[in-house]
C-alpha cells in the first residue's frame, strides 16, 4: 500500500535527520517520531526484528525525553560555578565557542571589571554568564551564552535564580540589553523591560 510506504520512508528520514541534529532535545524527539513510524511500518510487513529494534528506539528516547523534560528546571541537574575573571577555564570555554558567541553577541569581550559564572550539567559545562559591576551594585550582563546541545533548556537560569551568586560579589540589581531575539528569554528568567535596559533585582544572599 502506497500509504505504509510514505510512512516508512517519512521514519527513515526522520531517523536520519535526526542524527544530524546537535540539540540533544530536537534529537531525540525526532529520533522518537521516526522510530515509531519505522516500528508501525515494519510490523504492517512482519519484520519484526526492525520492529522490535525500533520500538526499543522509542522507548529508549521516551525514557531521555521524560528525564530530560523533569530535569529541565531541576536545580539538582546542574552546578552554578563562580570563576571569577581571570580563570583559566573560563578562558578557554570562550575561546573554543569563540566564533559563535561572536554570531549572537557581537563585539563581547571580557572587560577588565567583568566576573564570569560557569553552568554545568555534571562535568559538562553547558553554559556561561559574564557580568559587569557598573557600580552603585548595579552588575550589567556582558554575554548570556548556552551550548548548542542545551540550547533548548536555557540552563543560564540556574545562575540567576542563584541570586546570592550576585549578592556575595555586592550586587543589587542586574541589568542587561538584550538583543530582540534573547527577549522572550530574558523574560522568562525574572527581567522587566525599563527605560533603557531590562532590569532584575538581586535576592539578598
Amino acid at each position: 500500500m502506497l500509504w505504509l510506504e510514505v510512512v516508512g520512508w517519512a521514519g527513515s528520514v526522520l531517523v536520519v535527520v535526526s542524527l544530524m541534529q546537535a540539540r540533544v532535545l530536537r534529537f531525540r524527539v525526532l529520533n522518537l517520531i521516526g522510530a515509531v513510524l519505522a516500528t508501525g511500518y515494519n510490523a504492517a510487513f512482519g519484520i519484526w526484528a526492525f520492529a522490535v529494534m525500533n520500538g526499543a528506539i522509542a522507548i529508549i528516547d521516551v525514557y531521555w525525553l521524560v528525564r530530560l523534560l523533569r530535569e529541565r528546571h531541576d536545580e539538582r541537574a546542574y552546578t552554578v560555578v563562580d570563576v571569577g575573571r581571570d580563570d583559566a577555564y573560563l578562558r578557554h570555554f570562550l575561546g573554543v565557542h569563540g566564533e559563535e558567541i561572536a554570531r549572537f553577541q557581537p563585539g563581547f569581550a571580557l572587560a577588565d571589571d567583568a566576573h564570569g559564572f560557569l553552568v554545568a550539567r555534571g562535568d559538562e559545562v553547558v553554559g556561561v554568564v559574564v557580568v559587569r559591576d557598573v557600580g552603585d551594585g548595579v552588575g550589567l550582563v556582558d554575554l548570556d551564552w548556552v551550548t548548542t546541545r542545551f540550547r533548548d533548556f536555557t540552563p543560564g537560569e540556574f545562575v540567576y535564580r542563584h541570586s546570592g551568586v550576585f549578592a556575595a560579589h555586592g550586587l543589587r540589581v542586574l541589568q542587561v540589553e538584550p538583543a530582540p531575539q534573547m527577549r522572550e528569554y530574558f523574560a522568562k528568567v525574572g527581567f522587566t523591560p525599563g527605560a533603557t535596559r531590562w532590569v532584575r533585582e538581586v535576592e539578598a544572599a
